[in-house]
């Protein structure tokens, strides 16, 4: 039995890091102008980095898991 990923995760940790990216650019553009704004940014970024490596986290866990089980089932 083949390891399954939950794709579902890693799409949205996906999604998360490309709103990352675009915040990080927009703090970026913004540092001059509006240092609050750029800040403001950097924070919402950190946090989709944060969801993002949770997300991914869980899946690397789930995959371990599986391949200990399948070992065990193997070892039998």
């Amino acid at each position: 039995m083949p390891s399954q990923i939950n794709t579902d995760s890693l799409k949205k940790a996906e999604v998360s890091t490309e709103l990352a990216k675009t915040m990080i650019n927009q703090a970026i553009q913004q540092s001059a102008a509006n240092p609050q704004l750029a800040e403001e940014a950097l924070k919402q970024a950190s946090q989709e980095i944060a969801q993002a490596q949770t997300m991914v986290s869980q899946v690397q866990s789930t995959i371990q898991t599986q391949q200990q089980q399948q070992q065990q089932q193997q070892s039998k």
